[in-house]
């Protein structure tokens, strides 16, 4: 099955559309189904095994939507990873107060950023001219997809420069998750859910296509890449010799 990004339906809708409501409703539910806030704990938790327990934590998801899926990965974690403070960047303006005070009373401190990507990976960005705006830990959840080409060589680009560890969870393209998508109206999923998961699918990724795209030089990087689950696909990037303070180069 070849790769082929196309625009998805909910990316064009208003945030405050009724239709854009409820699909990303329905994509809570189907993160649930997916068992992804499973799959980004395991991996979080593998990415930060050499890490001190202790240490603070600073860590940007991109694309982050609600705020919902980091919220319960925060949860799942609980005290095995204190102090953190999360950046949750989206284009649109979707992350509740009432998000923020549930991070908090987890022992997160969360902000929310609407900025859209690309102006946050511009070389005038201040995450360039920001050491304090370098990460411990990037993630994108079902984000990396909507990209091809030179987009997605400039997004993995600015990743790579500004973070020491790097989590994407993507659709898997396989037939199996292919099928699957063409199911999610069996749990009332609406119009929009149904169209953009099975073009969700076709931009998905398999085998070690990340990590042909990553720009970092793999004398500093470790990376690796599965299937996750029965539809998803991951990449996870670590800097190499992290210890101490961390230092990016």
């Amino acid at each position: 099955m070849p790769r082929n990004v196309a625009a998805e339906t909910l990316d064009g809708l208003a945030e405050d559309d009724p239709a854009a409501m409820r699909s990303r409703r329905d994509l809570q539910r189907i993160h649930r189904l997916m068992g992804t806030r499973a799959i980004m704990t395991r991996s979080l938790q593998r990415l930060l095994a050499s890490r001190p327990s202790a240490a603070p934590l600073r860590l940007l998801e991109l694309g982050a939507g609600d705020g919902s899926l980091m919220l319960g990965v925060a949860g799942a974690l609980g005290a095995r990873c204190p102090a953190v403070e999360i950046t949750l960047l989206d284009r649109q303006d979707l992350v509740s107060r009432s998000t923020l005070d549930d991070y908090a009373r987890l022992g997160w401190t969360a902000s929310a950023h609407v900025v859209d990507v690309f102006d946050w990976a511009s070389p005038q960005s201040p995450a360039v001219r920001e050491p304090s705006a370098r990460w411990d830990v990037i993630v994108a959840n079902l984000f990396l997809h909507h990209f091809e080409g030179p987009e997605l060589a400039t997004l993995l680009a600015a990743i790579e420069s500004r973070a020491r560890r790097f989590l994407a969870c993507e659709p898997r393209r396989a037939g199996l998750a292919l099928a699957g998508s063409y199911l999610v109206g069996v749990i009332g999923a609406n119009a929009v859910t149904r169209q953009d998961a099975v073009l969700s699918v076709h931009a998905g990724f398999r085998d070690q296509e990340l990590s042909a795209l990553w720009p970092g030089d793999r004398s500093f990087w470790t990376v690796s890449e599965s299937s996750a689950g029965l539809f998803s696909h991951c990449f996870l990037a670590e800097r190499s010799g992290l210890g101490g303070a961390e230092a990016l180069p």
